[in-house]
């Protein structure tokens, strides 16, 4: 069948990975179903009802070989797709099929599954964020004595370092990993509650034994791989688990929006590059460009991936009681889209990261053009110890430096503020005694320290608890 012409997700086709996207999948998504109905029968058959073994086991024999065409052909006779698949299961497991889904309601298998997915998402978004702090810490590590001109308003300010700069997005995604780690840590189960949350159905099941029926869901859980299942619930569990997940790849797009508009200003001051290919096109008019597409790419991911997050929001808000099916749609998209662009996120995040290129030269021109406004203050105090007054000073100084602007603006000039300064008897400081207050080391503070102090106190003690999941390289799509 031709796939050409009809709509396909560019999420899919050109930026989340394959390991993500399988794991939004429907192969991943009915056979998840298929274990939790096995799940299920176990418990109830380990709990005393009359299952055999060997209906475990012809059930256990078609977890992956899912009939979808039984279950599609079901489906437009029935309007329903957790009854279609119990029908197609049941079609291959007919001596299981009359207790396949006992007791339990649609939502035993769709929200549980959602859970299971969600926290499958999360352990291979954490892991592409692992790696992106890594490679940023490797950054950092290796530009953290790099003088370079800092920005406040986007206006040249005090000198930092290029590492230093660096440390800025990698706190921020180690937040973000932080939110992660807590989050999913507290991801539980549905469990099998029935209808409306009150387990009704099995209170019939196990004829109001509820010391049998409070084994249930604990059962379940353990054998699903988690450690409990959410206290009460109504139908479904409480739609703001999905929020709170939704806000953690939220606030990870953010982080990475906003490092992708750092490169993008400093690839427009040719300070810092992201990668560019040997037979990378630029532009199709001039082609000349090397445009920061990589970057421009994060920053459009990042904001839908920020504006997703409120879908979640809204449908936990607009909930009514136990539950409504307003819900379901809007998850179908929501929830795996946004797991699907923060991972082609995090994927360009590492790219970009791994083959930065900055250029030195460049970054010292700017830096020692802005340096003489910025070394006024030693430069006045090396004239107060040479006897000058600091309050006449402070205002020669501050009068010679709006000369001096206005020269560099208006007439084009290199900045000759050192000159000026020299010429001008209030200062009594030499031209050569001037041009010894340029070294940019001198301003940067303790930004180098800062550095260091931050990878071995933080970031490596992070790494190492992360170890085994270091070591990906990201591959983009386009």
């Amino acid at each position: 069948m031709s796939t050409t012409d009809r709509y396909v997700s560019p999420l899919s086709e050109r930026y989340a990975s394959k390991e993500m996207q399988y794991i939004f999948s429907p192969d991943m998504k009915f056979s998840t179903w298929r274990r939790l109905w096995i799940a299920l029968a176990e418990t109830e058959m380990e709990l005393g009802l009359p299952i055999t073994q060997e209906q475990i086991d012809e059930m256990k024999e078609h977890v992956s070989d899912i009939n979808y065409d039984v279950a599609k052909a079901r489906e437009k006779e029935v309007r329903h797709d957790v009854m279609s698949h119990v029908y197609a299961y049941g079609v291959q497991c007919p001596k299981a099929k009359g207790i396949i889904h006992l007791g339990a309601t649609s939502c035993y298998v769709g929200d549980n599954t959602d859970i299971i997915v969600m926290n499958e998402a999360l352990k291979l978004v954490k892991k592409k964020l692992v790696n992106v702090i890594a490679e940023l810490a490797k950054f950092a590590g290796e530009q953290k004595g790099q003088p370079t001109l800092a920005f406040t308003h986007f206006q040249p300010a005090q000198p930092t370092t290029v590492g230093k700069r660096a440390t800025l997005w990698m706190q921020e995604f180690a937040m973000d990993l932080e939110d992660l780690e807590y989050v999913q840590s507290t991801l539980k189960l549905l469990g099998s509650k029935g209808t409306t949350g009150t387990q009704a159905s099995f209170l019939e099941l196990f004829e109001g034994d509820q010391e049998t029926i409070d084994r249930i869901d604990p059962m379940i859980a353990e054998k699903m791989g988690f450690s409990a299942c959410y206290p009460v619930s109504g139908q479904t569990y409480s739609r703001k688990v999905d929020t709170r997940v939704a806000n953690v790849l939220a606030g990870i797009a953010a982080s990475a929006h906003k490092f992708s508009n750092d490169i993008r200003l400093l690839q427009h001051l040719k300070e810092v590059e992201e990668p560019f290919e040997k037979s990378q096109i630029g532009s199709s008019a001039m082609a000349y460009k090397r445009n920061p597409m990589r970057s421009e790419r994060i920053a459009s991911l990042s904001r839908y991936v920020m504006i997703d997050a409120l879908n979640p929001a809204v449908t936990s808000a607009t909930q009514w009681f136990e539950r409504t099916l307003d819900d379901s749609a809007n998850k179908r998209l929501s929830i795996p889209e946004g797991f699907l662009a923060i991972d082609g996120i995090l994927d360009l995040v590492l790219n970009v990261v791994d083959g930065l290129v900055v250029y030195p030269k460049v970054i010292e021109k700017r830096l020692m053009s802005e340096l003489p406004f910025m070394a006024t203050e030693n430069i006045m105090m090396d004239a107060v110890k040479a006897g000058g007054d600091r309050q006449e000073l402070h205002e020669r100084i501050r009068e010679l430096s709006m000369e001096a602007g206005r020269s560099v603006k208006v007439e084009g000039k290199d900045n000759d503020l050192l000159e000026r300064i020299a010429a001008d008897p209030t200062f009594n400081l030499s031209l050569e005694d001037l041009k010894k207050t340029m070294d940019p080391s001198r301003y940067t503070g303790r930004a180098e320290v800062q550095v260091e102090a931050y990878l071995e106190q933080v970031i490596r003690p992070l790494l190492e608890e992360n170890r085994e999941l270091l070591g990906m390289k990201a591959e983009i799509n386009v």
